[in-house]
């Protein structure tokens, strides 16, 4: 078992989760409209969801590897791709962060479920995941199914501790968001950075 790939696994993960995107932008805005527990119990939806996404990947690319190693590299090798695409597409993008639009007040059961299918509809969560993980498989021994369960388990808890802190900490961060109109092109660099840097591990990675 190679714990660096696992520890450079986390480290990408957490770099991934705090970019602003649709999901951590839900849980802010639910936990600034409704208050900090609202926005928790979102992410314990959205967080939940990754597990079929997981399933999905996990099966899929472990029968891939079973049938050709040349083929699984193929995937690896398009899933760089598909990261540097998505850095091409954000530095092309004039996306802002907007906080204006106020949460409708739901029951915290009821967000769970939204979140719950908000992510697991998202088509684009699988094809993420199928271009991310077998970059980071860590064993050779260990059963493939295995280890992308690992992973997933792994960005699990990464993700739900991440986005726990955005809704503790909701109000300082929309403060900080309204007093610094620059974030947003900070924060366009920092993805493209992470995009390119996580597809060179892919490509080079054993």
């Amino acid at each position: 078992m190679n714990y660096e790939i696992l520890i450079s696994f986390i480290g990408a993960s957490m770099l991934l989760t705090i970019m602003p995107g649709p999901d951590i932008i839900y849980v802010l805005v639910q936990s600034i409209s409704n208050g900090k527990k609202f926005g928790i119990a979102t992410a314990s939806g959205l967080v939940t969801g990754i597990i079929i996404h997981t399933t999905l990947v996990a099966f899929g690319v472990s029968a891939i590897i079973k049938s050709s190693e040349y083929l699984f590299f193929s995937i690896k090798l398009l899933g760089a791709f598909y990261l540097l695409y998505l850095a091409y597409l954000t530095y092309k993008s004039d996306e802002e962060l907007l906080l204006s639009a106020k949460a409708e007040k739901k029951g915290l059961v009821k967000l769970f479920k939204q979140g719950f299918i908000m992510n697991v509809l998202n088509p684009k969560v699988s094809i993420f995941f199928l271009a991310f993980f077998p970059g980071f498989l860590y064993s050779s021994t260990k059963n493939t199914i295995v280890q992308f369960y690992v992973l997933g388990l792994l960005f699990m808890v990464q993700a739900f501790i991440i986005f726990s802190l955005v809704s503790i900490l909701s109000g300082s961060f929309a403060s900080y968001l309204r007093k610094h109109p620059r974030f947003n092109t900070n924060i366009k660099w920092f993805k493209i950075i992470v995009f390119v840097g996580i597809a060179i591990f892919i490509i080079f990675s054993n």
